[in-house]
């Protein structure tokens, strides 16, 4: 699919998509900690900030969708390059929003343009890298959440607690800037895949992804994983300041724990892909998230360890199922419609954390302490849909897996 990379050429393409990966996540990320800021600023529900939150990704999946039409139309770099830049706009006008109205107008416009970002960088190392180093190869992309939350949300969180919290969005857009420059100068071109003997045209490439029952399996244990996920992470901090006594100043040790632990276990879980088997230790980590997500909605009560250890554990294993899972799914389908494919699959992850986002908030609710209720509930449903992404990951074909374990 592309002409072959040094291993410098190779690292340097794989360091450039982990910096446009932090800063996309981080912009997502940064709110979920402000809830308890923006629930107080503007007197908003809790369904109401799971809207906020919901905004970015509902528009994010409408962009992966629209998205599927040109993809693979364009070089890799011209289009992630272009959609990156935009994005970097639309964080700059989250920061200079002066409510909550025009707040939410401008989340919608970073999902629109950050909600290709994520596919147009799994799809490259996809289209770069060999199945038999694929695992190792999104572990480094996968270590941008990590930074993210070690370096990212605890930096984003003190400038927000020491200026306002338009900051965290305004040095996130410099920090687009700065990495949009770099990657323009770094990347190769990346349009191998334009010059593809077998492809055809758009509808029908969606046509092709769409009719094949393997991409449709991949595309739900996409979505039930990402739905596990968010039934619980958007309401993390409001529920341990309410719930649990934990201070304002407090709450960036969560993240940096969590942060820290995900970034020494990524490449060791990329190692262990490779060497195990994607679906293997898929299941295994899908399987092993659910103790510390169901123990995160009844930490009540606990000392500051007791919380820090759960919410580490609970990171650590969220993101790590993420290395054999994108492994898994960028390997179900064959090289030609590997772009739309990614695509639609982003369009599916950003839908199922929207629609997570939503369903929580209506199930969770606050009595007259001001205290969460039935946050117990949206975790149990969060790892329901984790169960039946083990069940369903069971069933997929991988691409290149003929003599490798899957």
């Amino acid at each position: 699919m592309t002409p072959h990379l040094t291993p410098q050429r190779e690292r340097w393409l794989l360091f450039t998509l982990a910096g446009i990966q932090f800063t996309h996540i981080l912009d997502f990320m940064i709110m979920m900690p402000l809830g308890p800021q923006f629930t107080a600023l503007f007197g908003i529900s809790n369904a109401q900030f799971g809207l906020l939150v919901s905004a970015y990704t509902l528009s994010a999946g409408l962009s992966g969708l629209m998205a599927a039409t040109y993809i693979d139309r364009f070089s890799r770099k011209r289009l992630l390059l272009g959609m990156y830049s935009l994005f970097g706009l639309a964080t700059l006008a989250c920061g200079l929003a002066p409510d909550y109205f025009w707040l939410m107008f401008a989340r919608v416009a970073a999902g629109l343009f950050g909600g290709v970002l994520s596919a147009l960088s799994q799809t490259i190392v996809a289209d770069v890298i060999p199945f038999e180093r694929r695992g190792r190869a999104m572990s480094v992309v996968m270590t941008s959440f990590s930074v993210s939350t070690v370096a990212g949300v605890p930096l984003g969180l003190f400038l927000a607690a020491h200026l306002s919290w338009h900051a965290p969005f305004f040095g996130i857009a410099v920090l687009v800037g700065l990495l949009a420059l770099g990657a323009w100068q770094t990347m190769p071109r990346l349009d191998a895949h334009l010059h593809h003997p077998e492809r055809v045209s758009v509808w029908r490439s969606i046509g092709q992804v769409l009719a094949e029952p393997n991409h449709l399996k991949a595309f739900g244990v996409s979505g039930l994983m990402m739905f596990a996920a968010f039934t619980v992470i958007p309401y993390i901090t409001i529920y341990l300041q309410s719930n649990a006594g934990m201070q304002p100043e407090q709450v960036p040790w969560i993240y940096l724990c969590g942060g820290v632990a995900t970034l020494l276990s990524a490449r060791y879980f990329g190692r262990l892909t490779d060497r195990v088997g994607k679906v293997r230790m898929f299941q295994r980590l899908a399987l092993a998230v659910t103790v510390p997500l169901m123990a995160t909605t009844l930490s009540q009560g606990l000392p500051l360890w007791g919380l820090l250890a759960i919410s580490t554990l609970f990171f650590t294993m969220m993101s790590g199922r993420m290395i054999p899972g994108m492994a898994m799914i960028s390997s179900a389908v064959e090289p030609r419609l590997r772009g739309t494919f990614m695509t639609l699959n982003s369009a599916v992850q950003s839908a199922s954390m929207g629609l997570a986002a939503l369903v929580a908030g209506l199930i969770i609710g606050r009595d007259a302490q001001g205290q969460l209720t039935f946050y117990w509930v949206a975790g149990l449903l969060g790892v329901l849909a984790s169960l039946l992404s083990v069940w369903l990951s069971g069933r997929l074909h991988l691409h290149g897996a003929a003599s490798q374990p899957v």
